[in-house]
């Protein structure tokens, strides 16, 4: 009977408003952590356009410099890009400086996700029973690497080669490719979000066996 009173105690440690508070104080921690990469990002952003968001459209490249590297390995000239064809231009008047804020929200995104994951792992964690605890352990570093993984093969592979392919890509001879500043952000951002987040979303499948009760 002593333990079945204990676990009780237990159970009515925090009531639901407690988990509400502590859940506040971890997405206000969380937020933090991404608003100093947003304020970094947004400080150095000619530099991050510059080397970070333009360079998939660039031939100097990484991927497209490796790709030479093979094609002269293969005998294969077709695999080195000399040129992308295309220009990016601004025709609204907040253009540049949404987009700006766009890169650095995503960057500061990023760059914040293993803590943000994090302050979310510790909110739920104490949820979990004793076995799905031990199971998972590592969580947060595994999902992490994962996330990084996916977000460099979104920005290394898929970025490059369809900015590559949109920019050689033409119906007719009289369409000029001078793409909008907020197209091409925008298609950068789904390709490097929609790699990497495909990993941590798979961690909602925890959800289910959470019990808030405890």
């Amino acid at each position: 009977m002593a333990l079945d009173q204990q676990h009780e105690e237990e159970e009515k440690e925090m009531s639901f408003l407690d988990h509400l508070e502590e859940l506040r104080w971890h997405i206000v921690r969380a937020v933090a952590s991404v608003m100093v990469g947003f304020v970094v990002a947004f400080v150095f952003a000619k530099w991050i356009f510059d080397n970070i968001v333009f360079a998939p459209a660039k031939p100097s490249f990484i991927t497209f410099r490796l790709l030479c590297k093979l094609g002269e390995l293969v005998g294969n000239d077709a695999l080195c890009v000399t040129t992308i064809p295309f220009k990016v231009q601004s025709r609204f008047v907040t253009g540049q400086f949404s987009m700006q804020f766009t890169a650095a929200a995503v960057i500061g995104i990023i760059l914040a996700f293993p803590y943000v994951f994090w302050e979310l792992w510790r909110f739920i964690r104490p949820g979990l029973h004793n076995t799905e605890r031990k199971g998972s352990r590592g969580a947060v570093f595994a999902v992490t690497l994962l996330f990084l993984s996916g977000v460099s093969f979104g920005y290394f592979i898929l970025c490059p080669m369809s900015m590559y392919f949109f920019a050689n890509y033409t119906i007719s001879d009289m369409i000029v490719n001078e793409f909008d500043i907020t197209s091409y952000v925008s298609t950068i951002v789904a390709l490097v979000f929609g790699s990497g987040g495909i990993v941590p979303a798979a961690c909602c499948d925890l959800l289910p066996y959470t019990d808030w009760s405890r």
